[in-house]
């Protein structure tokens, strides 16, 4: 997509800090954090949402996961705790349409949903 700016930090059209980068999937730090620790963890290939994943998808969906995990414990968040977050559509607070994981830790949530 021309227009996704995940897109285009992954094609490094867009600088970023970036934390982990494979075949599969780029992570960055967010630019506006939530938390001290605030990493976003997207798919290379563009999914617009949930919603538009599909079987062959599984594979990749829990690769960032496993980056989520290994990234958890690098900041030192496995023992206090930490947060995944994955939004779908605007009503639900997604803002960039692009299939994304948000790693939240090093603060206590207050909020156990919503």
């Amino acid at each position: 997509m021309t227009d996704c700016i995940f897109c285009k930090i992954i094609a490094g059209e867009i600088p970023s800090s970036q934390v982990y980068r494979d075949e599969q999937a780029t992570a960055f730090r967010d630019i506006n954090p939530a938390a001290p620790t605030h990493i976003l963890i997207v798919p290379n290939k563009h999914l617009d949402s949930v919603n538009q994943m599909e079987a062959a998808d599984e594979p990749l969906i829990g690769h960032l996961f496993s980056i989520a995990k290994s990234l958890a414990a690098e900041a030192g968040l496995t023992e206090s705790g930490y947060r995944l977050i994955v939004n779908t559509g605007a009503g639900a607070g997604q803002t960039v349409f692009h299939l994304h994981l948000h790693l939240l830790g090093g603060k206590s949530m207050n909020h156990l949903l919503g």
